[in-house]
């Protein structure tokens, strides 16, 4: 065992991508919770949009153009879940999981023809002057821009919610749905735009596995990402920036098992790959979450 290849500055640099797919995906969950729909569907959104983005961005040779069709990918695929929950009444949990098998099967199918191909390059987008920055530079300012605009999105959303009254609407839907139809708010209306924004933040995190983390399509490329999602969703106790810290621990933790495993760490492998997983239940274990939203997971009929 030598410690001493793990290079803390890498380490850290390398903690941020990893938080990425789970920080997008999170964000649009933590959208849709907010206003009052629990879809238990993320994992399948996320592969769903991993493997749009894939074909979109082997197809045309352009990453960006991918992750644009992987935004779309989600979103449909949200959408049908909205329609079935919002407008034809159905149960949200068993139209969530059913919604994660279906993505799963799908992606499975569309990818047959794409296995072993790799994908373009996403380059880096280094800040001028910060990025030359000692020690904070090459943490900070050295990545991609996906991974600039998973904070842009976590800062947008906290103000959304906090100072629009767009953002107002949307968690009076999510605390009282009845009291927001009284109040002459279009409650599904709100609920399908919120829902795929979830989708479509869920799709670029699928992607971002797909074009980034793992440079090639690989069946099951998300591997519970979307359960980590939703869980650290809890964790945040619904507010954007203690998201932000949930979704860098999980990648922390995920980049320190691959590190120990690469500096020969006397464990066996199955157990460190694990840890990232099992790390994220101890800490849902011992934090004790915010209040849900009231009508989370509540069913609206407008004819009431």
């Amino acid at each position: 065992m030598d410690l001493s290849v793990i290079n803390p500055v890498l380490l850290l640099a390398s903690l941020m991508v990893a938080a990425t797919p789970i920080l997008l995906a999170a964000i649009g969950e933590l959208v849709v919770e907010r206003a009052g729909v629990l879809n238990l569907g993320v994992e399948g959104m996320m592969i769903t949009g991993a493997i749009c983005g894939f074909i979109v961005a082997v197809s045309t040779g352009s990453p960006w153009l991918g992750f644009a069709g992987a935004a779309l990918g989600g979103a449909m695929l949200a959408l049908i879940f909205g329609v079935l929950t919002q407008v034809l009444l159905s149960n949200q949990v068993a139209t969530g999981l059913a919604l994660t098998l279906f993505g799963l099967g799908l992606a499975a199918l569309l990818g047959q023809g794409y296995v072993g191909i790799k994908a373009p390059a996403v380059a880096k987008f280094p800040i001028p002057l910060l990025s030359d920055l000692p020690v904070i530079g090459p943490i900070l300012f050295r990545h991609d821009l996906i991974v600039y605009l998973g904070i842009l999105i976590i800062a947008g959303t906290w103000a959304f919610l906090r100072y629009s009254r767009a953002g107002l609407i949307l968690r009076a839907v999510g605390e009282n749905h009845d009291a927001a139809h009284a109040l002459g708010y279009h409650v599904i209306r709100v609920r399908l735009l919120a829902i795929m924004f979830g989708g479509a933040c869920a799709g670029l995190g699928g992607a971002y596995l797909g074009l980034v983390r793992v440079p090639q399509w690989t069946e099951g490329v998300t591997a519970g990402a979307g359960w980590i999602a939703l869980a650290i969703v809890v964790f945040a106790s619904w507010r954007p920036w203690r998201l932000l810290l949930g979704a860098y621990l999980f990648g922390g933790v995920t980049v320190l098992q691959l590190n120990l495993q690469a500096a020969g760490v006397a464990l066996p492998v199955s157990y460190l790959s694990m840890a990232p997983y099992l790390a994220t239940i101890l800490v849902l274990v011992m934090m004790r979450s915010g209040r849900a939203p009231g009508s989370l997971a509540q069913s609206f009929h407008a004819s009431r």
